[in-house]
């Protein structure tokens, strides 16, 4: 216990190095929980994607990439109206062992609807949609192709900011 009451350079040195060390280690336990939180606040991806191929002949695959949509999101067509929302958009990079026979085609419950935020009649899904392209394999060999799909979701009220999602699919 001490009993003076003077209190020197060292007593005063040593109080304001600890006072500093505690509200430092106060507002870095802070903004962790602001991130913490934060993150937790952010809506998530609200599509869940899955990417796969069916052997349709010896070099034929349909290549089928997949979304299911959580309530009430949904993701637009491929062809939307100038103004409107970004489409949604099938990319392949090229791979010298496969060619892409036409047009990604869209199999699911399609709506149509005029948009009062985009101002334009708008295509878009809001359950789930399969995006079906036909690709051919040169000869006998196994091998992938890869890609990506660009999209942007929406609600009622809102969007979120344009993801794209890369994809890896085996063709054998």
């Amino acid at each position: 216990m001490v009993t003076s009451t003077k209190m020197g350079f060292n007593s005063l040195y040593i109080r304001t190095k600890n006072e500093y060390k505690m509200k430092k280690t106060i507002a870095l336990f802070s903004l962790f929980l602001a991130l913490a939180f934060g993150v937790k606040a952010q809506v998530e991806d609200p599509v869940k994607w899955t990417f796969s191929a069916k052997k349709k002949s010896a070099n034929t695959y349909e290549v089928v990439i997949s979304a299911v949509f959580a309530k009430p999101w949904h993701v637009y067509s491929q062809t939307t109206p100038d103004g409107g929302p970004i489409p949604t958009k099938i990319s392949f990079k090229k791979n010298p062992l496969v060619t892409v026979d036409g047009k990604v085609k869209e199999v699911g419950s399609m709506k149509t609807s005029h948009d009062e935020n985009f101002g334009v009649d708008v295509k878009y899904y809001s359950e789930k949609v399969d995006f079906v392209q036909v690709v051919k394999v040169k000869g006998n060999v196994k091998t992938n192709i890869t890609g990506e799909v660009e999209y942007m979701t929406c609600d009622d009220t809102r969007c979120l900011p344009p993801t794209s999602k890369a994809f890896n699919i085996k063709l054998q």
